[in-house]
């Protein structure tokens, strides 16, 4: 950036002066783009406006996964479930993002046992003593898109089930905690990786988290494995979603004819929990 800009408004928004907000970071990013490495676009940073926006959906989601805990139990359909989530978000002034979005024909995705993600909900499947449900809700409020699932255990689980439910939700973290300006991707699909394997347990490689914010899927792609160092840069102000998925078997998964539902080859359990992130000049903050 030329001097001459330096004394005007900085991009992002904040009303101060381009020197005293963003220079020394995008000079910084200027210089590892330089050394070939990834770096985000412009439109992949948010203003400060725009994270408030996004702020405010993810405690809505939040407190619709809460709501879910409160109520999920043995004998409940997922179409019972479904319709809490659309109805508490509506009456909260949100919208189910999920619902319509390229013919996805419910307003969450409820999968169970070895469904790795996209479970559709219906009025034929009633949850069970033993199930491990996720729930994955994605809300738009006032225009912004938050997103993030939890795993529930129906009843009594079993004790492999629940430390797959355990160890998955370690891996959330261990992908969060390696969330910091100029970090990389790749740092944190090494950490969801190492610490997956580490347990005996796989990690799905196709389905990843992604962009959010401004629409339901953005850039960057979050894989949930890799190599330290690698793939994109990042940098305050990206928000992304982390969701690994972890299987008690094999990586490998089938779609189902519905186009949506995605099971493991082998038919064993599966857990994912999810989190939309934010990049601060710190280090990370959660927005669900």
């Amino acid at each position: 950036m030329k001097k001459e800009f330096w004394n005007k408004l900085c991009w992002c928004g904040s009303g101060k002066k381009y020197k005293d907000c963003h220079l020394d970071l995008d000079m910084r990013l200027e210089a590892l783009a330089a050394e070939g490495h990834i770096v985000p676009d412009r439109d992949m940073i948010k203003t400060d406006l725009e994270i408030e926006g996004i702020r405010k959906s993810g405690r809505l989601t939040k407190a619709i996964l809460d709501m879910v805990g409160e109520k999920i139990k043995e004998g409940v359909t997922t179409e019972e479930v479904n319709n809490w989530v659309h109805q508490f978000t509506v009456e909260h002034g949100g919208i189910p993002a999920p619902l319509n979005y390229m013919g996805y024909p419910k307003s969450v995705c409820i999968s169970i046992n070895e469904v790795v993600c996209h479970g559709i909900p219906n009025e034929e499947t009633v949850l069970k003593n033993g199930d491990i449900v996720n729930v994955d809700v994605t809300t738009i409020l006032d225009g912004y898109y938050s997103d993030s699932s939890r795993m529930y255990i129906i009843g009594e689980g079993s004790e492999e089930a629940k430390r797959l439910v355990k160890v998955a939700k370690e891996c959330l973290y261990e992908g969060i905690k390696e969330v910091k300006p100029f970090a990389t991707l790749g740092d944190i699909g090494y950490s969801v990786q190492k610490h997956a394997e580490k347990n005996g347990y796989s990690v799905i490689r196709d389905y990843g988290g992604h962009g959010i914010g401004l629409d339901f899927h953005e850039d960057p792609f979050v894989a949930h494995c890799g190599e330290r160092g690698r793939d994109m840069v990042l940098f305050p102000g990206m928000v992304f979603t982390i969701e690994p998925m972890i299987n008690q078997g094999t990586y490998e998964y089938d779609v189902l004819k519905d186009g949506w539902t995605v099971l493991t080859k082998d038919r064993k359990l599966s857990a994912q929990w999810e989190h939309t992130v934010l990049v601060t000049r710190e280090g990370y903050e959660i927005l669900t």
